[in-house]
């Protein structure tokens, strides 16, 4: 076990939006041999769509919706990579991811810097203490200069930096990488699109070659880079990086695979393998022998050929077997887990076993939910993933009897994922479901795979509300401020819906007794989260 242990690293990609993330999760998987051509699977060498961004209509617009697990071998590791959507609407399915990782890759653009997004989800993995390595993307373009850049990253973040490559130019003048460590110069060669390895002739920096294949003026900048760098900058402390206080940088263009590879090889030496978990007071280490894991994620209908329900599961201790019979400890049912699967994107094999840091996913079990622990110790629950608060409302409507039902199973199904939150208006006329999200997309991806996955159209009606807050127990609507409403989630616990922030605020400093929670009851002290 503890050899199955040391050789895997589970990790997610994050970025902002058109940072590079998912051009970078693909060139990844180039390196590992996950992919024969950037793009397409090996065993599908004439589908050039993307292999992350599985869902139809992530290839339409040209943006990750849903995370994804792409399992891979490289050099004697075992590879847990997770891409994860980098627009704000769908924030909560990447926070989720976080909570299944033990490690983070940041990407940025080196023409942009840290923005919105990067910050935020940065955060997150800062609360978690999930190690970051970094990657400035994008040297192929005019970029901003690298030592700034760096400072952004102390400024911005407050997060230390050790480059471990530092760039030999920028835009058209980009030829490579100097390697700190090693004192090498890699110099790489384009490939038609970026689709295969590219050539790389490795130098010392005094050689004929490098001298020759740069410009005397980018040579002499980046000298004196490095001796600054050398004088002033931090020296490479491992304790400090799986702390989450020190990022390693490197420097690259994914769409052109410079750096790639001496990224995937720092990711086997820099990352963690699978660490311990909290339940409660327990710490659960990989190598107990008892098998536990949490899931973290559920998706339907993955696969057209296979109309089902996934729920993915991340190994914690022990090892997982094909047919085991386990504790689902939500219920106290004991369940056996038969259907399960190694997954790539949405292509799927069977796996018989699977061992701490895996991604399996369990087929067939409508009862699980995002959260639920499963393992062999009945007594054993892993602490809750806390969910986002939703701050866009709309109510969604079925105008087609005909289809009323298949859109209620379809809309059932899509909240049991998690792709929003669903609300009743106490008192209202009639019982339309109104929804919560973080953002707007969301309401028009469930829109879509109502009507692509289920058959059912469905019209959305934008709500006023912006906030919401979970209350222990009912108040008369009298003590609302203008605009709120009284409502129930979806499990029957009172909240009240509010325009703004400050109108939220306003209630609570006119009823200071009043006990405001911006997550469930059982989340929030989960969460450790006061109430407002």
């Amino acid at each position: 076990m503890e050899h199955e242990i040391q050789r895997r690293r589970t990790f997610a990609i994050i970025s902002h939006p058109d940072a590079g993330k998912t051009t970078l999760t693909e060139k990844l998987l180039l390196y590992g041999g996950a992919l024969g051509l950037a793009g397409s699977v090996t065993a599908r060498r004439n589908q050039r769509a993307t292999a992350s961004d599985w869902m139809e209509l992530e290839r339409q617009r040209g943006i990750s919706i849903s995370s994804t697990v792409l399992q891979f071998e490289y050099r004697g590791h075992c590879l847990n990579l997770l891409d994860t959507p980098g627009h704000r609407d769908f924030s909560e399915d990447t926070y989720r991811v976080l909570t299944a990782v033990d490690a983070a890759l940041m990407v940025i653009d080196a023409g942009k810097g840290i923005e919105s997004q990067t910050k935020k989800l940065f955060e997150v993995c800062r609360r978690r203490g999930v190690p970051i390595l970094t990657f400035i993307n994008k040297l192929d373009r005019p970029a901003r200069e690298p030592l700034a850049l760096l400072d952004e990253l102390e400024d911005v973040l407050g997060l230390h930096s050790y480059p471990v490559n530092w760039p030999l130019g920028n835009g058209v003048d980009f030829r490579g990488v100097f390697d700190r460590r090693q004192r090498q110069v890699h110099l790489f060669e384009r490939t038609p699109a970026g689709a295969f390895r590219a050539p790389v002739a490795i130098h010392d920096m005094s050689a004929p070659e490098a001298r020759e294949a740069l410009d005397p003026r980018v040579r002499e900048r980046v000298q004196e880079e490095l001796a600054l760098l050398e004088g002033a900058g931090a020296s490479f402390d491992r304790a400090a990086v799986l702390a989450g206080e020190l990022t390693p940088v490197f420097f690259g263009s994914a769409v052109n695979n410079f750096g790639v590879e001496l990224l995937l090889d720092a990711l086997l030496e820099l990352a963690p393998p699978p660490k311990a978990r909290m339940a409660g007071a327990r710490v659960v280490e990989p190598d107990d022998p008892g098998f536990s894991g949490f899931i973290f994620k559920i998706q339907a209908n993955m696969d057209p050929k296979h109309r089902d329900r996934m729920a993915f599961l991340r190994v914690c201790s022990g090892r997982f077997q094909r047919d085991m019979q386990v504790h689902h400890t939500r219920t106290g049912e004991r369940v056996r887990l038969g259907s399960s699967h190694k997954l790539f994107g949405r292509d799927r094999e069977t796996v018989d076993v699977a061992w701490p840091g895996d991604v399996v996913g369990i087929v067939g079990r409508a009862g699980f939910r995002i959260g639920d622990t499963l393992a062999e110790d009945e007594g054993l629950v892993f602490d809750e993933i806390p969910p986002f608060a939703p701050e866009c409302f709309a109510f969604i409507h079925s105008d087609s009897t005909a289809e009323f039902k298949r859109f209620s199973k379809g809309l059932e199904q899509l909240l049991q994922e998690g792709v929003g939150q669903s609300f009743l208006i106490e008192n209202a006329q009639q019982r339309v479901p109104l929804l919560g999200a973080v953002g707007p997309l969301q309401f028009e991806v469930i829109q879509y795979r109502l009507s692509a996955e289920y058959g059912a159209q469905s019209r959305i009606e934008n709500a006023p509300w912006t906030a919401v807050r979970w209350i222990e127990k009912g108040v008369p609507p009298a003590v609302l401020p203008t605009g709120a409403r009284l409502a129930v989630d979806s499990i029957g616990q009172p909240v009240i819906l509010f325009e703004s922030e400050w109108s939220c605020e306003h209630l609570q400093r006119r009823e200071p007794n009043l006990r405001l929670s911006s997550l469930p009851p059982s989340a929030a002290r989960s969460a450790g989260v006061a109430p407002a």
